[in-house]
């Protein structure tokens, strides 16, 4: 059960937090009068005296400024959402986000929340994303070299962090492990990797990994870069999560002792859900901030939405002038996704939490 809550009027909140002493009044009336201020321009801008939908080049020259010309998001959007995927086939990665999406979306329902499911749910919708991208089997073959935009960003930020996950938990148990050799190898990877810029680590993937293969058999660049991410983060996700462990008191580990339960019981039953449970925030904001990092692979050459946005406007020398709104448009796709995640999360914490209670 919830704990009650006082209500309370606007009016006591307002003198309570923004008006209780003459400095804080001070203070708020002049962020206040700033706010109103700027958002009055850009309101103007972007909203009141903007040209929306499909309009010829001449009639956002025409505005000189005073207004945004969303015209050329309405030009671009294909070229910004999907980068050189082959105009004619774009309905396939458009077909392959949004059934991404969904998977996304039904993985956060309880119903899912079962081993086999969810693994269904995952297999078959990764199965089914990758057909539609990489062709065959009655579609036309799209090598990943023209694969870019949106469809990449999501790939590489969900899966670096799905897959991350396991090996996260893994070296955190191990640096924690009373074994010497476990928790020097936990401890070694985890500072050599969060020692280096993901950069680094991305351009050794791709440069690196070809030399481990045998002669004659070449790696995916892609898949690279996935690889270089999923190690990456789980160097992150290994120091959440051991946070966790240690906030689990030591109370739970003599209890599942006396129980009588092993080692791996122990955790799996016992430790592991509680320390899952109290880095959830810690977690998403790792995602959200893998999921922004992604725009760090035009390093070795893989277009994701960022650059797929820019090199839409820039190398149209007509609408080049229109920049600022094809980076807004970038930042507000950001927004949703990363909007969307922390609302979840904060969900996901007091249902966790309401749980636990009951």
């Amino acid at each position: 059960m919830d704990a009650p809550t006082t209500k309370v009027s606007a009016g006591q909140w307002l003198r309570a937090n923004l008006f209780s002493t003459p400095a804080n009044a001070f203070t708020s009336i002049v962020i206040l009068a700033l706010t109103v201020w700027l958002g009055s321009k850009f309101v103007n801008w972007a909203i009141l005296n903007a040209i929306w939908g499909k309009a010829p080049l001449a009639a956002c020259n025409a505005l000189a400024g005073q207004g945004a010309c969303w015209a050329v998001v309405a030009d671009k959007w294909r070229q910004m959402l999907f980068g050189i995927y082959p105009q004619d086939e774009q309905w396939r990665p458009m077909l392959a986000v949004v059934l991404f999406c969904a998977v996304l979306v039904l993985s956060a329902f309880r119903w899912f929340w079962h081993g086999r499911r969810i693994a269904a749910l995952w297999i078959g919708g990764s199965a089914v994303c990758a057909w539609l991208m990489a062709g065959g089997l009655g579609l036309a073959p799209v090598p990943t070299s023209l694969w870019g935009g949106l469809p990449i960003t999501l790939m590489l930020a969900v899966y670096g962090t799905l897959l991350a996950f396991p090996l996260g938990v893994a070296l955190a148990m191990g640096r924690r492990s009373r074994l010497p050799i476990v928790r020097a190898v936990s401890v070694v990877y985890i500072e050599l990797v969060r020692g280096v810029p993901l950069v680094t680590v991305l351009f050794m993937a791709s440069l690196m990994f070809a030399l481990f293969m045998p002669e004659g058999i070449s790696f995916d660049k892609l898949l690279r870069a996935q690889v270089a991410i999923i190690l990456f983060n789980a160097a992150y996700i290994a120091e959440v999560v051991r946070a966790g462990l240690q906030a689990v008191p030591r109370g739970q580990f003599e209890a599942a002792e006396a129980l009588g339960l092993g080692y791996w019981k122990t955790h799996r039953l016992v430790v592991l859900p509680q320390a899952l449970k109290i880095t959830i925030p810690a977690q998403v904001n790792s995602f959200i901030d893998n999921f922004k990092d992604t725009s760090l692979v035009i390093i070795v050459s893989i277009f994701d939405f960022l650059y797929a946005v820019k090199q839409a406007v820039v190398s149209d020398l007509d609408w080049r002038h229109f920049f600022v709104e094809g980076y807004l448009f970038a930042m507000a796709v950001y927004w949703v996704f990363c909007f969307a995640m922390s609302r979840y999360s904060q969900w996901l914490e007091k249902h966790l939490s309401r749980e636990l209670r009951s």
